[in-house]
């Protein structure tokens, strides 16, 4: 009986020349045009399919906007489970593409703008220790935030949490770039409580760090602009007997737009606020999920009923496009909690709308300053 070697032989020479086949550029074009399309239900998930780049091991890959997960929760007062958030958001993007990502609204598709987006992957961020996964963050925020960028502008992260307190190491990021910033605050909870809001018998420094007190944090920091910062959304109960929690809010210069203003001046009043209140300043757009009321968002930690609507938060978030917002984050997804992807699904919106304006305003800055040299050259 012949060897199975002794089989194979006629055919080694027709497997090597195979296995050391070279591609011409008219190969490569046709590969493309048969397999470079997926069904939004298909590929490896990455917020609206877009490129992933390790950004962070990864210093030579430009970017403009990035995508960052978060995956952090060991810093909530309830449910955790927002670690798990950055995952549903890019899962439940996957009807965004660039070829079906025109946002009508804005008249213009992000993917295919001139603003590159990147889907900058996680921080690898620690589980186990709140005062290294802080440290983990902010030198992962600094780092990102010191790179270079196609349109030779500042980079902007938008984060996808991961619990609210992430703001603190984001913050600690721009604030490396720019100095103090306002802070424009979607949330049903203030998060400027002082820590010792969460009494204990024994208090830590780090017991200090927590998804509600990362304003007061960062205001002690020095990383907030005074009396430019507002929340929008808020109908949390108070701690106490008095109205001492908007006491410590008022000391440290913030706004406040209820949930119920929405009501009595809607959706034009409050964008108006909102604008009239940061003015021209430089903005860090954070937007806890939380903000919608359960019944269409229930996948959070810390659910309050009576919340505004997805609708109504787009609305206000085109109205105020017109910002100068140099940080985003997105937080506070808990998918165990969630419903038929429900509040992931939102979330993912909300990012394509916020990116949809910074693509739009990218575009009109640098039709501005187009303008602007061909005035320089009469």
């Amino acid at each position: 009986m012949k060897s199975l070697l002794s089989l194979l032989l006629p055919f080694l020479p027709l497997a090597l020349s195979r296995a050391g086949k070279e591609y011409i550029e008219e190969d490569i074009l046709n590969l493309r045009q048969k397999w470079a399309v997926e069904h939004p239900f298909g590929g490896i998930s990455t917020f609206a399919h877009l490129q992933h780049v390790r950004c962070l091991v990864d210093p030579h890959e430009e970017f403009d906007i990035a995508i960052l997960g978060a995956p952090f929760d060991t810093a909530v007062s309830y449910r955790p489970g927002a670690r798990f958030g950055p995952r549903a958001i890019r899962a439940a993007s996957a009807r965004q593409s660039e070829s079906r990502g025109f946002n009508v609204r804005a008249g213009i598709n992000p993917y295919l703008s001139d603003v590159k987006i990147l889907d900058c992957g996680d921080i690898p961020i620690s589980p186990f220790d709140n005062e290294l996964a802080l440290r983990q963050m902010t030198e992962a925020y600094k780092e990102l935030m010191s790179r270079s960028t196609p349109s030779g502008r500042r980079p902007i992260i938008v984060t996808l949490g991961g619990d609210h307190s992430i703001a603190l190491a984001a913050l600690r990021g721009v604030n490396s770039v720019y100095g103090p910033v306002s802070v424009v605050h979607f949330d049903a909870h203030l998060d400027t409580w002082y820590p010792t809001k969460y009494p204990s018998s024994w208090p830590t420094l780090q017991s200090a760090f927590t998804h509600g007190t990362m304003f007061h944090l960062a205001y002690n920091e020095s990383l907030l602009l005074p009396t430019y910062n507002i929340h929008a959304g808020l109908r949390t109960r108070l701690s106490g007997a008095d109205m001492s929690d908007y006491a410590g809010d008022d000391a440290q210069g913030w706004a406040r737009i209820s949930t119920d203003d929405i009501d009595d001046i809607g959706v034009a009043g409050i964008v108006k606020r909102i604008v009239d209140h940061v003015g021209k300043s430089k903005v860090y757009l954070s937007i806890d999920i939380d903000v919608l009321d359960p019944g269409i968002a229930p996948g959070t930690g810390t659910p309050e009923a009576g919340g505004w609507t997805t609708r109504e938060l787009i609305r206000i978030l085109r109205g105020i496009e017109g910002l100068d917002v140099v940080g985003v984050d997105v937080v506070e997804v808990a998918p165990a909690y969630d419903c038929a992807e429900n509040t992931a699904l939102a979330a993912s919106q909300v990012v394509f709308e916020v990116l949809s304006s910074l693509a739009k305003k990218a575009r009109a800055t640098v039709k501005l300053e187009g303008e602007g040299e061909a005035r320089d050259e009469l």
